[in-house]
């Protein structure tokens, strides 16, 4: 082989021998750049992951805090339900005591003068005018129970009515236009304001 040839031979050899390192170098480059990129890519999603986990645990806090104060107001509100429930029974019942303490207070006078014509009746002399003395306290009476709503309720010749009237008996109408109307009363009856409180006892003709 000649001197040039192998000069040739030698240099086109040494060109493949570098063309293979350059290529190599850059290989390795290349794997650098790709680990180095998936480091920064790793410590992103790092980061990411530990802000999510912040974000979550703020959340959760931020919860909790509005979970408490829900529990704070409606413990409250119970407290003060129950403190009004209390308040408004109490003031019941002290209004059922003073309207119970007016009417007794309004029967006194009554009781006062039924005294007073006790007094009096074994000294009486004059039947008149212990019979006006009743008749009067009688009337007192009346007018009090008026004043409080309470209204005898009218039987005479009316016709029976089971919603107002109790029949405790029949007897044989006097006439035919008295059928199925009351005869007599056995029993009076009264109506508070427009509440029948007691029924009057009647007796009714067939």
């Amino acid at each position: 082989m000649s001197r040039k040839k192998e000069t040739e031979e030698k240099a086109k050899h040494n060109e493949t021998a570098e063309a293979s390192e350059n290529k190599d170098k850059e290989q390795k480059e290349e794997a650098a750049k790709s680990s180095k990129k998936a480091d920064v890519s790793e410590k992103e999603s790092d980061a990411k992951c530990e802000e999510a986990r912040q974000d979550a645990k703020d959340e959760q806090t931020l919860l909790k805090k509005q979970l408490e104060d829900l529990n704070d107001k409606h413990l409250r509100l119970i407290a003060e339900y129950d403190n009004f429930r209390k308040r408004t029974l109490r003031e019941k019942m002290e209004l059922s005591k003073s309207a119970g303490e007016g009417i007794l207070l309004g029967i006194l006078p009554v009781i006062d003068d039924f005294d007073r014509a006790r007094a009096h009746l074994g000294s009486a002399s004059d039947l008149d005018a212990v019979k006006d003395g009743i008749d009067l306290i009688y009337n007192k009476f009346q007018d009090f129970l008026k004043q409080q709503g309470i209204k005898e309720i009218d039987t005479e010749n009316q016709d029976f009515d089971s919603e107002t009237h109790e029949a405790v008996t029949k007897i044989p109408a006097p006439s035919e236009e008295l059928k199925g109307k009351i005869i007599d009363c056995i029993q009076k009856g009264y109506k508070l304001n427009d509440k029948v409180i007691r029924f009057p006892k009647v007796v009714i003709g067939e």
